[in-house]
């Protein structure tokens, strides 16, 4: 399972992403992809948001289960101590 978060991106780009998941709330994306299609739309979610914030979370082999990756001026960081992927808010 994928899980996209998008804050202030254009209404292009969340229409884009719902031909590869579903938007179950406004800016909040779930549903099942492949690799290869992840990476691709995660790198056009990249190249086009703009101003706007993004965060994915996706299946990984480690102890968590999953990845997750921010792109843009999140108020949060993903930080990773000893393999534990945890969120910090930014002041």
């Amino acid at each position: 399972m994928t899980v996209l978060v998008l804050e202030s991106v254009s209404e292009s780009l969340r229409g884009e992403c719902t031909r590869f998941l579903l938007e179950i709330k406004a800016g909040v994306f779930i549903g099942t992809l492949s690799a290869l299609v992840r990476e691709k739309l995660w790198d056009k979610v990249k190249a086009t948001s703009g101003e706007g914030n993004c965060l994915i979370a996706y299946p990984s082999d480690n102890e968590q289960g999953f990845q997750m990756e921010m792109s843009g001026n999140p108020r949060r960081t993903i930080i990773d101590i000893e393999g534990l992927l945890l969120i910090k808010s930014v002041v």
